[in-house]
């Protein structure tokens, strides 16, 4: 019988529908304010706004967004009728999560009312409108709300949701680099006959692991006919094999080679265009290509290459040996810091969103999420920096995001008004 375990998204998904449905539940029932307009569908007006109606007036409120800013504009009828909009008073105070209050009171100007207030984003609010005509006073009560969604506690929890607080950060700039790991220097050996003569006995095969002093050859002397040991002068693997047993040896080209896989650095390419921003010291994140491994160090040097006509010069970076994960030929790719800048203002790169045509993060005001539009800066692969949309210490959602995301496009939470 093949068992079913949900996973961790699974079960985070099940919860977020529960706790969005709950908080659904909790709003249906409490009690409307007088003259609150139900949310959802609403009856619209000539212009395309929401019409608000109070016997035999009516306003329809509109926001006009085909200028520089999203400004509100009135159009006051009585019975179904144009009027002068002279003969009417309004005004429209709107509640933001934060809390924040953003008041509007209109003039007026040609066949509607006018205010100079930008509604500034996310149009997420709750909107009380006032009017006077004739002597009459009137008051209507709704919500309008775009990216907010509510989620208890306990399912953002299962669902990984983390928040940091918007505040100040360093970001670094970072330069990517390309190498490959390689035996240091010291972890390699050539082996040479000291007199030249001919291989009697060859203890070593390729790959074998020898030990520092291990008797590793014997060879005759041409001139002595005398036999003489060859010993390793340090610990590692033949990994270059010259001779067998009869060669004649003591020319220039090393008998055997030993390489230690315990000394390693990574070696970088470094190019012109790059050089002069690389330093010795400077901190670099090395991962393996598939990105299975990472390591924090920093530049042991910056080297001419081998090939003296080349520009090309190599960062050293030395690497742990951490059980055998590096190994000598293995590509690696390179992330060095080459200089930092403050950000008075900066969020988590990954907590980015995209909403609309905005990039966003979404704030948290206790159980209850929303999108804050932001306006941004220099980026790194850990920071951005913002500014402007959202206020210094506002919590925001870091990990499980995209939830939020999901959890906001599934309720359908309009841009509408």
């Amino acid at each position: 019988m093949i068992r079913y375990t949900p996973s961790r998204r699974t079960i985070a998904a099940s919860l977020l529908a529960l706790a969005v449905g709950a908080s659904a539940c909790g709003q249906g029932a409490a009690e409307k304010a007088e003259g609150e307009v139900p949310a959802g569908e609403y009856e619209r007006g000539p212009h395309r706004g929401r019409m608000l109606r109070d016997g035999d007036f009516a306003l329809e409120i509109t926001l006009y967004e085909e200028g520089p800013e999203p400004l509100f504009r009135l159009y006051p009828y009585v019975n179904d009728k144009p009027v002068d909009p002279g003969q009417v008073q309004a005004a429209i105070t709107l509640s933001r999560l934060g809390p924040k209050t953003d008041r509007f009171v209109f003039t007026a100007e040609d066949d509607y009312l006018a205010s100079p207030g930008v509604v500034f984003e996310p149009h997420s609010f709750d909107v009380v409108v006032t009017a006077a005509r004739a002597g009459k006073q009137h008051r209507w009560a709704y919500a309008s709300y775009e990216g907010r969604t509510t989620i208890a506690a306990d399912a953002a929890r299962a669902g990984g949701v983390t928040v940091e607080r918007v505040g100040p950060a360093t970001l670094g700039e970072s330069l990517s680099l390309t190498g490959r790991v390689e035996i240091t220097p010291e972890g390699q050996a050539e082996i040479h006959a000291r007199y030249p003569g001919r291989v009697m006995t060859l203890n070593v095969e390729l790959g074998t692991r020898v030990s520092r002093g291990q008797v590793i050859a014997r060879v005759e002397s041409s001139e002595s006919l005398q036999t003489y040991a060859i010993t390793a002068p340090i610990s590692g693997m033949i990994v270059a094999k010259n001779v067998n047993v009869g060669s004649i040896t003591g020319g220039g080209e090393p008998m055997l080679m030993i390489g230690d896989p315990t000394r390693l650095h990574a070696e970088f390419l470094l190019y012109p265009r790059d050089a002069e921003r690389v330093r010795a010291g400077q901190p670099i994140i090395v991962k393996s290509l598939a990105g299975d491994y990472t390591f924090n160090g920093r530049i042991e040097a910056v080297l001419p290459s081998t090939d003296l006509t080349s520009q090309v010069l190599i960062a050293h970076v030395d690497l742990p040996y951490q059980g055998g994960i590096w190994r000598p030929g293995l590509g690696v790719s390179g992330e060095v810091q080459v200089g930092s800048t403050p950000a008075p203002l900066a969020v988590r790169t990954k907590a980015l969103q995209p909403f609309r045509d905005f990039t966003v993060v979404y704030a948290r005001f206790g159980t209850t999420y929303e999108v804050r539009m932001l306006e941004l800066g220099r980026r790194t692969p850990e920071w951005t920096e913002v500014l402007s949309g959202i206020e210094a210490g506002t919590e925001y959602v870091v990990d499980g995001a995209f939830l939020i995301r999901a959890d906001v496009e599934k309720s359908g939470a309009s841009h509408d008004h």
